[in-house]
């Protein structure tokens, strides 16, 4: 039984805590999103051209080497 009012004090605790949380508003979280997307995009392009270079490269010296 103690089990049980610990878990009302835990679910009470809860509760209060809930209520001093603050949400981002609707434009916050869409702006936030745009610069995440952007920011992703971005950092695939240069691991894109890196990728590229890297395997030029290591064709290049490959070719040489052979």
């Amino acid at each position: 039984m103690a089990a049980i009012g610990r878990l009302g004090a835990f679910l009470g605790e809860v509760r209060t805590e809930m209520k001093k949380v603050t949400f981002p508003s609707r434009e916050e979280v869409v702006g936030t999103t745009i610069v995440v997307l952007i920011t992703s995009v971005i950092f695939a392009i240069f691991l894109w051209i890196a990728d590229v270079v890297i395997l030029r490269l290591y064709n290049g010296l490959n070719g040489i080497f052979e």
